[in-house]
């Protein structure tokens, strides 16, 4: 260990301008040792000791998320880090590990009172340094915040876009081989001979059951019985592949009284081709609908993603019905409410005018009070999450209430605090709430907060007019 002496202290870049004399006490008061790479000077959520003053040598202040190693800062010769003149900081918020060989001198957090009494110059130049480090950390976890609400958005987006997805190749495919089998079922269909009213009659049929939309939504056991009885009566009539057509002719409410209809317009010799011809087009159909349903899913997902993030838009204000919005992060959150056995109940006032805010910002907002409410609803039995707006006067109330097992009542007062969090390491950096704070307060409104065992209520409530 080397002896620190003022020209030492005097190469640190924030203490350049203070006196020789002040920087004297400072060395004197302090404690000072060596550590070795790999040990650590603290770790996250230990109580911090004082300032530390690297004299020489290198850490590493980095936190684990998600299983994962995230360096937060390097700290080399000069650097000041641990706790300063009027900070509210009492833990290690990373874990602060050697890299190689350094020399710490840590200056009491008990003596900080006599600091700020006798020594104003070396109190200002370490305020200075906890501004600038207050400025610099806050910047890197509010980029850190967004990554992470991005990853948990884009996980869920993707889980969103797999199923839709999966059915247009699972459709594309089914419906390439079916065409493949057509050849053979139009050889049957063109070998037939029937008069020009009965080819007529049968086409009506068949297409008014293609372009019927108001099909009757049976129960399982009604599906069974009827899909029953239609097979019965295709293999009376010679048909191939009956539980199948089957299936088919009770999708499109093709029932028994139809079928005879047909059967007493086409000669029995015909009857087989035509009720293949019929299915053929019925299964085409179905496949068509499948792959346009997953396409339109597909189509209404990016859409969602694009009113979200409002790519397509500036930052000012506009006047938008502020339930789209809702309904668009909802959309992004979907994965993470179903998973969670979630039950979903929208609470909307249609009456509510459009709403002059910044939709963007706005979105950030639904998308932490959510996704809070949706982390404290975790292995909830009967979970239910309500979103609930409101039109009192010019004000717009948006609540998003929970019946998860509430905040304790000793820290319901730091919530809102910057870098404050409940989660778990790596799950959340504390400054949900706080950009939740700062966008609201942007729109004139406010933020509250009620609290209990089964009812947990944040309710946002801004100006309609800005």
């Amino acid at each position: 260990m080397v002896k620190v002496t003022v020209q030492d202290v005097l190469e640190i870049p924030a203490l350049h301008d203070v006196p020789e004399a002040q920087l004297q006490w400072l060395i004197d008061e302090s404690e000072h040792q060596v550590l070795q790479e790999g040990e650590f000077l603290g770790k996250t959520g230990e109580d911090l000791r004082g300032t530390y003053f690297l004299i020489y040598g290198h850490l590493e202040l980095y936190r684990t998320q998600n299983n994962s190693k995230l360096v937060v800062a390097e700290l080399t010769k000069g650097s000041i880090t641990g706790t300063l003149p009027f900070s509210r900081a009492k833990l290690t918020i990373a874990n602060v590990r050697c890299v190689e060989e350094s020399q710490i001198m840590t200056f009491p957090k008990e003596k900080l009172r006599d600091m700020i009494a006798l020594h104003y110059e070396l109190t200002q130049a370490l305020v200075i340094v906890m501004t600038s480090r207050v400025r610099e950390y806050t910047e890197l976890e509010q980029q850190n915040e967004k990554m992470m609400a991005l990853g948990k958005l884009s996980a869920g987006l993707a889980h969103e876009l797999n199923n839709p997805a999966a059915a247009i190749v699972r459709g594309a495919a089914s419906l390439k081989h079916h065409l493949q089998l057509e050849p053979e079922s139009f050889k049957r269909l063109i070998s037939i001979q029937m008069s020009s009213d009965e080819i007529d009659f049968v086409n009506a049929k068949m297409f008014a059951a293609l372009a019927n939309k108001e099909r009757p939504v049976l129960t399982m056991m009604q599906r069974s019985d009827l899909e029953d009885d239609v097979t019965d009566w295709l293999e009376n009539a010679g048909a191939n592949e009956c539980v199948d057509m089957a299936e088919n002719f009770v999708e499109f409410g093709f029932s028994l009284s139809e079928l005879e209809e047909i059967q007493s317009h086409v000669p029995d010799r015909d009857l087989a081709p035509v009720l293949t011809w019929i299915n053929n087009n019925f299964t085409t159909e179905r496949m068509v609908a499948d792959i346009q349903e997953a396409s339109k899913r597909i189509a209404d997902l990016i859409g969602s993603v694009k009113n979200f993030t409002h790519m397509d838009r500036g930052s000012n204000k506009e006047f938008v019905d502020i339930h789209v919005g809702i309904r668009n992060t909802l959309i992004m959150l979907n994965y993470k409410i179903k998973k969670a056995n979630v039950t979903l109940v929208e609470d909307f006032d249609h009456t509510i005018p459009p709403v002059n805010a910044m939709v963007g910002e706005l979105n950030q907002v639904w998308t932490n009070l959510i996704d809070n409410a949706t982390d404290a609803l975790e292995s909830q039995s009967d979970a239910k999450l309500t979103i609930r707006t409101r039109l009192e006067k010019d004000f717009v109330k948006v609540s998003i209430l929970d019946n998860g097992p509430g905040i304790p009542a000793e820290i319901k007062s730091r919530i809102f605090d910057p870098f404050f969090t409940t989660k778990a390491i790596g799950k959340g950096t504390g400054l949900g709430l706080d950009v939740v704070t700062r966008i609201v307060k942007q729109h004139n409104g406010s933020i509250t907060v009620h609290s209990e065992p089964g009812n947990t209520e944040f309710q946002v409530c801004f100006p309609i007019n800005g």
